[in-house]
């Protein structure tokens, strides 16, 4: 199967903070195309790789590129939400260390038919995995303007959701709204002239909130985070890439909570809450994508890394 063409973010940052030894277990959360995997895959000896991917797709075209790889690797087609059943499920007590990025590979971005892309025109579709049964037809064409209004300004922290969540309501009277630049021009037709002069695309915003609340991102960050620390060998590596501020502050606060959880006064000699230090920051700010990296790959642009590791 031809690969398209996909540029890895922050790959080397990502795999200098693994720490990656050839004997361990990792986890990559968020397969894509399997350019992170990759490099963690070649430098395994007898150790494991997990790869996870909600998308079917993303599975199969990995797999042909992890094939040389193939005795030290196990995909599962699976939410990176579920890591630890998932582990659970193939019998790996912990993993030395885990890796989740959670943007939109490029093949969903750029193939049309997947509904993601405001450039495009395609079915209302964003679904990351295939076999789900919400789509954003369902969401666009079902949903309350309430609904909407709320994950609009919410998701995608669009500034104009109360106006363009009525001109949703108001065309879908009509008829359903079925692809993607119809409902691209719904959301111009809502959007006052100085907005549509913006260097981002109108669209941008909407298409990004839609897309959160089609496939629950933040609810399979949170769990994510909830459950993907406890799996994590003692001394092992939690590193996460975000896109935007909703993803990146879950991420933050996650670590937050297990690093300096403590709910004790500030005065109190000892703590006696019962707090346990789980995870411990690897460096107090994100790690961002260098301007040479930008200028490479500009999708890049937006992303931020955090790394803990386990105590």
């Amino acid at each position: 199967m031809e690969q398209p063409k996909h540029v890895s973010v922050l790959l080397d940052e990502c795999i200098e903070n693994l720490n990656i030894r050839p004997e361990g277990v990792y986890v990559d959360g968020t397969l894509g195309l399997g350019g992170h995997s990759e490099q963690i895959a070649r430098r395994l000896g007898t150790g494991r790789l997990i790869g996870i991917d909600r998308d079917l797709s993303a599975i199969q075209r990995a797999g042909e590129r992890l094939r040389p790889w193939g005795d030290r690797v196990t995909l599962v087609h699976g939410n990176f939400g579920d890591v630890a059943q998932i582990l659970d499920g193939l019998g790996i007590p912990g993993a030395d260390g885990m890796l989740f990025d959670l943007g939109v590979s490029s093949p969903q971005l750029d193939e049309a038919e997947r509904g993601f892309s405001y450039m495009l025109d395609a079915p209302l579709d964003m679904r990351m995995d295939s076999t789900a049964s919400l789509c954003a037809f369902d969401v666009v064409n079902g949903w309350s303007e309430e609904r909407l209004n709320r994950i609009l300004w919410d998701y995608g922290e669009e500034r104009y959701a109360r106006r363009i969540s009525a001109a949703i309501l108001h065309a879908r009277a009509e008829k359903p709204i079925e692809s993607t630049l119809e409902l691209v021009e719904i959301i111009k037709s809502a959007m006052p002239a100085a907005a549509l002069r913006e260097k981002q695309h109108p669209a941008k915003r909407s298409f990004q909130a839609i897309r959160i609340a089609v496939n629950d991102e933040l609810g399979e960050v949170e769990r994510m985070m909830d459950s993907a620390p406890d799996k994590l060998n003692p001394g092992g590596r939690l590193c996460v890439i975000s896109f935007h501020s909703l993803e990146d502050r879950i991420v933050k606060n996650g670590i937050a909570r297990r690093e300096h959880g403590c709910t004790c006064p500030r005065e109190a000699p000892v703590c006696t809450c019962g707090f346990v230090q789980t995870l411990r920051s690897v460096s107090r700010k994100p790690i961002l994508p260098s301007e040479d990296e930008i200028e490479r790959n500009p999708r890049s642009r937006s992303a931020k890394l955090r790394v803990a590791e386990r105590v």
